[in-house]
């Protein structure tokens, strides 16, 4: 159930409702054993008694033909009786199992008598122990589709050639002229990750990854807890488009569609992730101003906010240099900056810390005829920065992603685990400081911290400990 309340639970976020038509193939178990006998009762179908280990050598190469099993001509009596006490549970798993009889000379190696029930005894979600025969996918699929009305059985390319399977046992089941048809198309493949559920699901097991839901997984529970939209997803999916070719596409699409949807409606706010403390030396102790933010420029609706400012911020570390080279325009000894929405402040001088030589804090003094939107706030400086006021800054966890792999197609080479190229760079947890209007912020709450990229709170957060994860950049990394 775990499993299937998470494909529910995604469709409905993608945006896709199916009413009252949920369909599973479990409903159709009646139907398919009664299907099953009655290729016994006609005689294209029977019970072998051989290990899975001699059926597979049995079937020969694609070059190679097969060679029919020795229960191959059982008596119709006898392989019904013998599926009638497989489905009662008097055999042990593994010991029997009932193929169709269709054509050992085949090339294509799906029609050599393909396994359709095997023994399985354990307690099925939805039915229980009724069961203790179950349908192989190749018996289910096109079986289901019939019963359900199904024009046309949308499938990936590596089922092209399981089709002529899919058709020759409609064929046995169709009763007038209606009949589904199964169509491929390219599956989705993204650089820097695998898709395979296989490969996802030893990343999972493995503990390489913190769940199905990780934001560094290609599933959509992982985009979901990322920051990613239904809407920038379905964007991306109808740009690439579907074909008959397997194709690569790159991660960047996708992020490029992120981005896209996000700028229109996500609120802009400060946010440093590296802080340094900057002490304005001029401004009056105490004082507390309120200056003006809008709220996102793409839409002026969302109208705007008050955010503190006082004589103690922080900025980004990397917005300071104490020998700066040439088209540096953030804060250097000498030289001016905007706070954004706020002053223009001027480097006077600043502090290391004795041991390391790192700069702990900058003095500077600000020109108070420049606050935005006074008469002097024309005046002009080439570099603007956001900033947090320190008193009222709230620390909040910041998980910043990178790409779960560090090559473009990390299952396509050659004699190399995937795993082998897992980035170890892929997740690094931080400590940021936030402005103050952010502590209401709720479980998948979007925003764009301003020149750093677009974050959401993530469901670990608790009321006086938020949690972001970085949904994406600002712009493409080129990585």
């Amino acid at each position: 159930m775990e499993y299937v309340d998470a494909i529910k639970e995604d469709i409905n976020w993608l945006g896709f409702t199916w009413d009252d038509r949920e369909y599973y193939a479990s409903d159709y178990f009646g139907k398919l054993y009664d299907f099953a006998a009655d290729l016994i009762k006609r005689g294209l179908a029977y019970v072998d008694d051989q290990s899975s280990e001699t059926i597979a050598a049995q079937k020969g190469t694609p070059t190679q033909a097969g060679q029919h099993s020795p229960f191959r001509s059982r008596p119709v009596d006898e392989n019904l009786d013998l599926f009638t006490r497989m489905n009662k549970g008097e055999f042990d798993e593994g010991t029997r199992v009932l193929r169709a009889k269709v054509d050992m000379t085949s090339p294509n190696m799906h029609m050599r008598d393909p396994i359709i029930y095997r023994i399985i005894k354990t307690a099925h979600h939805r039915t229980g122990n009724k069961w203790n025969v179950y349908p192989m996918y190749d018996f289910a699929h096109g079986q289901s589709d019939y019963f359900e009305g199904v024009t046309h059985s949308l499938c990936t390319l590596e089922f092209e050639v399981h089709r002529p399977l899919y058709d020759w046992f409609v064929d046995q089941l169709m009763t007038g002229d209606y009949r589904p048809r199964q169509i491929e198309f390219n599956r989705l493949n993204l650089t820097y990750t695998v898709m395979s559920k296989r490969l996802l699901l030893q990343l999972v097991n493995e503990g390489k990854v913190n769940g199905w839901d990780d934001p560094r997984m290609p599933t959509i529970s992982g985009m979901r807890r990322r920051g990613y939209t239904p809407e920038a997803i379905r964007n991306f999916i109808g740009r690439i488009g579907y074909t008959k070719v397997e194709a690569i596409n790159d991660i960047g699409l996708l992020e490029y569609a992120v981005r896209e949807d996000l700028n229109t409606h996500t609120l802009r706010v400060f946010a440093v992730l590296n802080p340094l403390k900057v002490i304005i030396t001029n401004y009056p102790e105490g004082k507390v101003e309120e200056v003006e933010i809008i709220n996102n420029p793409e839409d002026e609706s969302m109208g705007s906010r008050k955010v503190p400012f006082e004589r103690e911020v922080y900025i980004e570390k990397e917005d300071f240099m104490e020998n700066p080279p040439n088209k540096f325009f953030r804060l250097a000894p000498g030289t001016e900056v905007r706070l954004k929405g706020a002053y223009i402040i001027k480097c006077e001088s600043f502090k290391k810390n004795r041991s390391t030589g790192e700069i702990e804090e900058v003095y500077c003094t600000y020109d108070p005829e420049t606050r935005s939107g006074g008469k002097e706030a024309n005046r002009k400086v080439k570099g603007t920065l956001h900033w947090v006021a320190a008193p009222h800054a709230i620390d909040v966890e910041v998980r910043l992603y990178d790409r779960l792999f560090i090559h473009e197609e990390p299952s396509g080479q050659k004699d190399r685990d995937f795993r082998e190229f897992l980035n170890p760079e892929s997740l690094k947890v931080i400590t940021g400081k936030v402005e103050p209007s952010l502590k209401s912020a709720k479980s998948g709450d979007k925003f764009q911290f301003q020149r750093l990229g677009y974050f959401c709170v993530d469901y670990d957060s608790r009321p006086d400990a938020l949690v972001f994860n970085q949904t994406v950049t600002l712009r493409d990394s080129g990585k």
